[in-house]
């Protein structure tokens, strides 16, 4: 992730529950939403981008739209340590 990209993302929602924490990012500079699901006990982050149409369906059910947008899970920076 760059520093571009960082600052320009705005958290429009975030929940926790049960050590999965889902977040959904607008960026200002792409328009687009972007949706990232953390889980704290495996150290595996997805993240992929939502259509706006549906971002609070993606917010509330984020591995449905995680399996169709054909996602692949990467490591958090706490494995990139290992």
């Amino acid at each position: 992730m760059t520093l571009t990209r960082l600052t320009d993302r705005r958290e429009l929602a975030q929940r926790t529950s049960d050590g999965i924490e889902v977040t959904l990012f607008w960026s200002k500079s792409t328009n687009k939403i972007t949706l990232e699901v953390l889980d704290s006990r495996s150290a595996e982050r997805l993240e992929f981008d939502v259509d706006s149409r549906a971002a609070l369906d993606a917010f509330n059910h984020p591995y449905v739209y995680a399996i169709k947008s054909h996602v692949h899970g990467s490591p958090t920076s706490a494995d990139r340590g290992r």
